[in-house]
């Protein structure tokens, strides 16, 4: 019984210690599982296959439509103002040689008419006087000896009389050009930009009546950088006739976009002290022509102007995307490997890169796909390659500030 006892007791040991030795050999002699290296795939990238082009590298620029010709109507005699142009209001048309304002002519008919009294009476001394020099010639030559004095031959009063004649021809003329000085004539077709008196005013000679201007000729001033120097061909000198640049103007008016073409008739001939930029001047002719039912140009207006630039070849145009910070690209050969290539920029833009050197036709370069590149990585393509799309001559345009 004793023996049964200690056998109920050791059984469940030798069990449990059987149990635990087995697994320790189990884990012990297990098989090595095999190791793999881990592979990593090329990045998928997108590429553009370059193509040089021919660009019309185009300046971009902005002004406001001012005219040509603006002057101030004043008169030169005093008054009042006897009549207006029924236009003679802000806004108002007038064509060349129109009568806009009239002056109360009286005075001056009156000053005409004693100038004119004045040269008959000056006429009517000088024949007097011509007699009696005729006379004391005549004497002289029956009873004068020896040479005659200027003052017995009466030639200084003859000349008096001539010269009090011609001194009241000129009081004439001046008394006629006075008259003529009450009708003020537009010296140009044009239009009022302001008005300043009225009818029945009494005006003094340089008093500001209105301001008109001429309807003819629309000019705007345009500023160009420095940089923008070298895709527009500018007259900076003396312009040639056949050689001013093309300019587009564009701008939003009554709801649609409106444009016109003018040309860049010249530069101001100086650098702008206060933002370093020289200024262009364009014209468009007959700015309130209004052909196919384009609007007028009105002054005033501010425009955005396209000036048309240089002709450049062997360009290549890229997406902003694939030029890095220190102007590099990066080009997948061949072998479908990654290499860092430098390029040189003619021109930054927003939405466009211009690069001039560094690239040749065919090239592969990254638009996308790439966070980290490193020189000789292997890539992948993740489409077909997209040639860039040429054009023959294609106009970029820069901004100028």
């Amino acid at each position: 019984m004793r023996h049964h006892k200690q056998l109920k007791t050791i059984l469940p040991i030798a069990v449990l210690l059987l149990g635990i030795a087995t697994a320790w050999g189990l884990l012990a002699n297990k098989p090595a599982m095999p190791t793999q290296a881990p592979v990593s795939e090329p990045p998928l990238v997108t590429v553009l296959i370059a193509a040089p082009q021919t660009l019309r590298l185009d300046v971009q620029t902005q002004g406001v439509a001012q005219p040509r010709t603006e002057i101030d109507l004043v008169p030169e005699v005093a008054g009042k103002i006897i009549f207006v142009h029924p236009q003679l209001n802000a806004g108002g048309f007038f064509a060349k040689n129109d009568l806009l304002v009239a002056i109360e002519p009286r005075d001056y008919d009156y000053a005409v008419a004693e100038a004119q009294a004045r040269i008959a009476e000056a006429k009517r001394l000088l024949i007097a006087e011509q007699a009696q020099a005729e006379q004391a010639r005549n004497e002289w030559r029956t009873l004068g000896e020896g040479q005659p004095t200027a003052l017995a031959m009466r030639e200084p009063q003859l000349a008096e009389a001539r010269a009090k004649l011609q001194a009241a021809e000129a009081d004439l003329a001046k008394a006629r050009l006075k008259r003529s000085r009450c009708e003020l004539r537009a010296p140009f077709a044009g239009r009022i930009k302001e008005k300043a008196s009225g009818l029945g005013q009494s005006v003094q000679p340089g008093e500001k009546l209105a301001r008109i201007y001429a309807t003819d000729v629309a000019e705007i001033r345009l500023p160009i950088n420095i940089e923008q120097l070298a895709f527009a061909d500018l007259p900076l000198g003396k312009p040639e006739a056949g050689k001013l640049p093309l300019v587009n103007l564009t701008t939003g008016l009554a709801g649609q976009m409106a444009s016109w073409e003018g040309r860049i008739v010249r530069t101001e001939g100086i650098m702008n002290e206060a933002n370093g930029q020289l200024y262009a001047v364009a014209e468009v002719a007959s700015p309130y022509a209004q052909r196919n039912g384009q609007p007028p140009l009105l002054t005033g207006l501010f425009v955005q102007a396209t000036i048309h630039g240089k002709t450049r070849q062997g360009l290549f145009v890229l997406p902003p995307t694939a030029i890095n910070a220190s102007q590099e690209v990066l080009l997948v050969d061949a072998r479908q490997r990654l290499h860092i290539q430098k390029v040189d920029i003619l021109r930054q833009e927003p939405e466009r890169a211009v690069v001039s050197g560094g690239l040749k036709a065919g090239d592969k370069v990254v638009t996308s796909g790439i966070q980290v590149p490193i020189a000789g990585m292997q890539v992948k393509l993740a489409a077909p390659a997209e040639k860039a799309r040429t054009a023959s001559p294609t106009n970029f345009s820069n901004d100028p500030s």
